[in-house]
């Protein structure tokens, strides 16, 4: 019976136990993880649903001349068991891009809800003007004036997901309204826009204005092309992301909104003021929000004449949630394993040094309680948004486990300092969710001085004599 009684108080023997236990509520916890991954896949679900009839994220690009031309191509063909070559006459594109474009865009967000789910979508009216003109060097590009099917011409103008063309558009060529048809968009929009046929032979200097709206969620990219594009987008939204291959110009952000203003030159793009193939969807960013509305394969299928080559360059401004509450919540439950560890730290201290004998059921209620702080969390965030809910669940787990901790450590002193710890534990983690780019210094020294104030506590502990003394007594 004494041995039973020096093994129960034995410090090792405690230490272990809560080691164990502490062990074991990773299992809860990794099912709160799981819980944070389905709720999310559930927003997105809503969200896919709420754009369904509005539009996706968008991808412009454009405007483009395409012309066909004739040209002579080799084919081989096996006859008998011979090759045979012979020189057939085939119809190509030739893509003609801007040798300058000034877009100007305004986009106009709102918020749309499906039962407690919400997502950013918006309105953006597109404005533009292009000049275009014959390279005098075309026949070096593989192409002779001669060879152009001038009456076959087109201007082309892309949006990637065309539900969104809700507001019609329109294109005048040298001062002349084209009527306006759909689909043939630009390859980096998929084959999605529209185009008329346009009456210009190559003279001169064609001056393309064009202008339409489009709604659109999450996201707008613009794709440019040929000598020099110039995009003004501007929006009432404050929480913008900025992304693609190239950033903008010194954007201005404020609380009324922002302003950005992207310059790329052809020289930073590329690419020839003519070409025989036309480009793919560009590859955006699926992390930031921002997804093609449909990939490199589709769009090669958009046009059996049409060659894509490559993938398109595309610049982003994205629409983002000031708050992302999944992903705070998500951060959080990775530092449950340290709240669990500081709480039992504490009980095990109080248990060797104090005196106070603390249960395995004891401890376990109290890591319940701290596992279930995330469920909470997670659960009014979508309902009042993650400040109010982080206080509303640490208010009530902080009050909860101190009272708890009170009557287990048999005095409300140790009760409160138990709270005190946890109210500090809960700021901290606040800080951390909001100062993401600090976290791994703030935590590292966190955990040095909890490490230096066990050391401190427990320096004058006869790790190897408590527990015999202990049963000496009994």
């Amino acid at each position: 019976m004494a041995e039973d009684a020096r093994k129960e108080r034995s410090p090792g023997i405690k230490l272990l136990l809560a080691s164990l236990i502490g062990l074991a509520l990773i299992i809860p916890l990794m099912l709160v993880y799981a819980l944070v991954w389905d709720r999310q896949s559930q927003s997105q679900t809503a969200q896919s649903a709420i754009n369904a009839g509005w539009g996706g994220p968008q991808v412009i690009a454009g405007p483009l001349v395409v012309v066909p031309y004739m040209t002579t191509q080799v084919q081989n063909e096996e006859v008998n068991g011979k090759t045979i070559s012979r020189t057939v006459e085939v119809e190509k594109l030739l893509y003609i891009s801007p040798e300058e474009n000034r877009v100007t865009t305004s986009v106009v967000p709102q918020e749309r809800r499906k039962s407690i789910y919400r997502s950013v979508l918006y309105e953006a009216q597109v404005k533009g003007a292009a000049r275009f003109a014959l390279p005098a060097d075309l026949p070096r590009f593989g192409v002779t004036p001669e060879a152009l099917l001038w009456d076959r011409a087109e201007l082309r103008m892309g949006a990637s997901d065309a539900r969104g063309l809700t507001r019609g558009g329109t294109l005048v060529a040298n001062g002349q309204p084209l009527a306006v048809q759909p689909g043939k968009g630009p390859g980096a929009t998929g084959g999605q826009g529209f185009f008329a046929f346009l009456p210009w032979r190559g003279e001169g200097v064609l001056a393309v204005d064009y202008a339409f709206g489009l709604r659109g969620s999450r996201s707008l990219s613009l794709v440019p092309r040929g000598g020099q594009t110039r995009w003004d987008v501007s929006s009432n939204w404050t929480s913008p992301s900025f992304g693609g291959a190239f950033l903008p110009e010194k954007p201005d952000v404020s609380d009324k909104g922002f302003r950005a203003r992207y310059t790329v030159d052809k020289l930073a793009l590329g690419q020839a003021p003519v070409s025989s193939e036309d480009t793919g969807p560009p590859a955006l960013d699926e992390a930031a929000g921002e997804m093609p509305y449909r990939d490199a394969s589709a769009a090669t299928t958009a046009a059996t004449a049409e060659t894509i080559s490559g993938q398109a360059r595309a610049v982003t401004v994205g629409l983002v949630e000031p708050v992302n509450l999944y992903s705070k919540v998500d951060r959080s439950v990775k530092y449950g394993f340290l709240f669990i560890g500081f709480t039992f730290l504490a009980f095990l201290l109080f248990d060797i040094v104090g005196g106070a004998r603390v249960a395995a059921a004891e401890y376990l209620l109290t890591g319940a309680g701290l596992v279930l702080f995330f469920v909470m969390l997670l659960a009014f965030s979508e309902v009042i948004g993650f400040t109010a809910a982080y206080l509303v669940a640490s208010a009530a787990i902080i009050g909860l486990l101190s009272a708890y901790s009170a009557a287990v450590l048999k005095s409300w002193k140790r009760g409160r300092f138990i709270g005190a710890m946890l109210v500090g534990l809960y700021a901290l983690l606040f800080v951390l969710l909001n100062l993401e780019a600090w976290s791994l210094l703030i935590g590292s020294v966190l955990l040095f001085v909890a490490l230096a104030g066990v050391m401190y506590a427990t320096r004058k502990v006869d790790w190897s004599s408590v527990g015999r003394r202990e049963a000496a007594a009994v």
